[in-house]
């Protein structure tokens, strides 16, 4: 089978083109540019050229800044946090670039996300979670469609980061050793606000730190530079420790409280995507995660109208941040996700 595979120059997608190799597929290495002064081209290319496989670059930068860079900037601008990586996976790793692959020969698209496909006898497509508990990333992918998953590959779904590192040790890749990477990868050097106060008019405009009932503590330098849940680098003085629980762009205003008036019972999402079921027309007892690291909590899941639902969890979680995505979890199969539109009561 033709397989292409999205290289990062990374261990795990590194190990995914080996294990697709070692299987007898024909398999390319295809690399995404995103920005001008992002290249891991070269470490990919290193990589395909020790594995023996052909290896490609995509130009993206256009597309990619006009569906990711910019949707990247105006939610900030509202006083939303997004999680870029959900959207680039939908429109851009399993989108633009599938198509560019698919042009060039390619049967299915692979990459090295820590997750796995199964597919039901209806034929339906499920996208499950990762083995490794600790690495899955199911989270980042539960905007993909049925048909995406349809073709699409995940290697290394089934194996352990450890196992991963160890077979890249053994193949004597590079990779094996090489520390991840948390970064936005559009992002120069990590610095998230640098990037924001170059690009986005709210993140140097000082305004207001208030209080719930008001009252203003301090000020703060740009409302891009908070989220929800913040407690370090407020620069207020208080008798007992203070956190982000609200942010209004449209007064420029960031409201803090105590860490109990972060958490919350309920909120309400949209944007959803119904990736291992059809949309449900009546409420759904599932477990949640409401940021990557989140550890999933029980929660009922309400269909409200106008592609929204109503959550509502079985215990208050802290920190529930407009512009994250939400995902929607039955055992290990991701039901499907959304986005955070506001905290409920």
């Amino acid at each position: 089978m033709k397989i292409a595979i999205a290289m990062s120059g990374g261990v795990d997608s590194s190990v995914a083109a080996a294990l697709l190799k070692e299987a007898g597929h024909e398999v390319t290495g295809v690399t995404m540019r995103v920005t001008d002064d992002w290249r891991p081209g070269e470490s990919a290319a290193a990589i395909a050229g020790r594995l023996g496989i052909p290896h490609h670059i995509i130009d993206l930068r256009d597309v990619f800044a006009r569906l990711i860079i910019d949707y990247f900037y105006m939610e900030y601008e509202g006083g939303r946090t997004p999680n870029p990586c959900v959207l680039c996976n939908k429109y851009i790793k399993f989108g633009v670039l599938w198509e560019a692959a698919r042009k060039m020969g390619a049967e299915m698209l692979a990459t090295g996300h820590y997750a796995r496909i199964d597919k039901e006898k209806s034929g339906r497509y499920l996208l499950k979670k990762g083995r490794d508990e600790n690495k899955d990333q199911s989270y980042f992918l539960c905007q993909l469609s049925p048909e995406q998953l349809g073709h699409t590959m995940f290697p290394v779904g089934n194996l352990t980061k450890n196992e991963v590192r160890k077979i890249a040790a053994e193949l004597g890749l590079p990779t094996a050793s090489r520390p991840e990477s948390q970064e936005i990868c559009f992002i120069p050097d990590n610095d998230h606000t640098g990037f924001l106060e170059r690009y986005v008019s709210q993140a140097e405009r000082p305004g207001a730190i208030m209080d719930m009932a008001g009252k203003m503590l301090g000020r703060h330098r740009g409302i891009a530079s908070y989220t929800i849940g913040q407690r370090h680098g407020l620069g207020i003085a208080a008798t007992a420790p203070l956190y982000v629980t609200a942010i209004e762009p449209d007064y420029n205003a960031v409201i803090v409280g105590t860490k109990e008036q972060t958490y919350g019972r309920a909120l309400m999402a949209g944007g959803l995507n119904w990736v291992s079921i059809d949309a449900p027309e009546h409420p759904l007892q599932v477990r949640v995660k409401i940021r990557s690291r989140h550890a999933a909590a029980e929660a009922a899941v309400t269909p409200h109208g106008n592609g929204t639902v109503r959550v509502e969890f079985a215990m208050p979680q802290a920190a529930i941040t407009p512009g994250q995505a939400i995902v929607f979890y039955d055992g290990d199969v991701v039901l499907g996700g959304g986005t955070i539109l506001k905290k409920g009561r």
